[in-house]
């Protein structure tokens, strides 16, 4: 290599940097940091090396080549998610067996009851809402890959349980089929949720379930549910697919969502809504209660006639929120007639998160559900005759 030419080289990489540089740098218009963050507690450092990191545009080529060759070459994503055909996506946490999943099983079950009986202690009757699985109402859309085996009669099996326990848990499975038989699309192509058509048809199932076993006291509301403007919506599995913005092409398209907003009838205020000490129904839940987009909160306050005060969270799971809920002062000082538990069954089989709630108190509740379902599994079980005595 001559000299001229080993100067040429040095100019050119010196010049790649700079404009790699420069163009990162463009990232950081705009940029800014919580009030917290600080160049002495090291927090406004670490703030710009993320952002950085994030933006860098060598990482983001080579993070968007890799993952088109996944996608076009072995119809694969990130762990996460699971592609289908006709662009659909579907969650890996309903394929793949989770780790100790029997011991999960017995133990989501044991903390079921214990809720129960925590809740019946109070007063409050609790109703089990049971979001089947996507690929339950979807499977027309999959490839090769298959639910592991625990996934096959879980929804069935959740249920079973239930009923075992007494525990009111309606069906939501049924309706959501036959909203689907009527074209309507209850889960989303992209996402892991339903559709606020799908919310809306949980939303009325429970409500006349709650009618016929647990009818709310009080005055009945009006409530008016409006559609709002459609828009592309971004779902949360599309995620999985790091393509953007280079290859954006190439992953399944946006779909529209047409978001819904309710509102009481008649705005009297929150002095007139809120008079009645009781409060006749609570919601606890994940995302799929949380998130605005679906508006099943609404589509419960309709199909009620009642107002429901959501304890949902988003990205807990369905576990964390009523721990967090039992140990609230909404509950002590002002516990409702219904709660509804909005629980996947895709969460039934794995070791739910508990966050900050004491283990010896959760293992109580499990313990106390434990009791319950051995008494009811004695109680069905006949007399062995002692061949002694004959």
């Amino acid at each position: 290599m001559t000299r001229s030419f080993r100067v040429l080289y040095i100019a050119l990489f010196l010049a790649l940097l700079l404009v790699l540089g420069l163009w990162s740098m463009r990232s950081f218009f705009g940029f800014s940091t919580n009030a917290d963050a600080t160049v002495l507690n090291g927090r406004w450092t670490k703030a710009i090396e993320t952002h950085y990191d994030d933006q860098f545009p060598i990482k983001r080529l080579g993070t968007n080549l890799w993952a088109a060759l996944d996608y076009k070459l072995f119809n694969e994503g990130r762990p996460g998610v699971v592609l289908g055909r006709d662009h659909w996506l579907y969650s890996d946490e309903e394929f793949n067996p989770a780790a100790n999943e029997d011991q999960n099983l017995q133990g989501n079950y044991a903390l079921v009851e214990g809720v129960r009986q925590k809740l019946q202690a109070q007063g409050i009757q609790l109703v089990m809402a049971i979001v089947p699985a996507k690929v339950r109402l979807y499977p027309e859309h999959l490839g090769e890959v298959q639910p592991a085996s625990i996934h096959a009669g879980l929804y069935q099996d959740f249920h079973a349980h239930m009923a075992a326990d007494k525990i009111l848990a309606p069906d939501l499975m049924g309706p959501l089929q036959q909203a689907k038989l009527h074209g309507q699309q209850v889960f989303l192509r992209t996402d892991t949720h339903w559709t606020p058509d799908g919310a809306e048809v949980a939303a009325q199932q429970l409500a006349k379930f709650i009618a016929d076993k647990t009818p709310l006291s009080g005055e009945p509301q009006r409530f008016i549910t409006e559609a709002e403007t459609t828009s592309p919506h971004n779902g949360d599995l599309r995620l999985f697919l790091p393509l953007d913005p280079l290859f954006e092409d190439l992953m399944p398209p946006k779909e529209p969502l047409q978001k819904r907003v309710t509102h009481a009838a008649e705005n009297k205020g929150d002095d007139a809504l809120f008079a009645d000490s009781e409060v006749p129904v609570a919601l606890v839940g994940t995302s799929y209660s949380a998130n605005p987009n679906w508006n099943f909160v609404g589509a419960l306050k309709q199909a009620l006639g009642s107002d429901v005060i959501n304890y949902s969270e988003d990205g807990h799971g369905p576990i964390l929120p009523m721990l967090s809920y039992l140990k609230s002062d909404d509950f002590k000082n002002s516990p409702p007639q219904v709660l509804i538990w909005e629980f996947p069954e895709r969460y039934l089989p794995v070791n739910n998160e508990i966050g900050d709630a004491d283990p010896q108190w959760v293992a109580q509740l499990k313990q106390a559900g434990t009791r319950q379902q051995n008494m009811a599994l004695n109680a069905q079980t006949p007399e062995t005759p002692n061949r002694a005595q004959n």
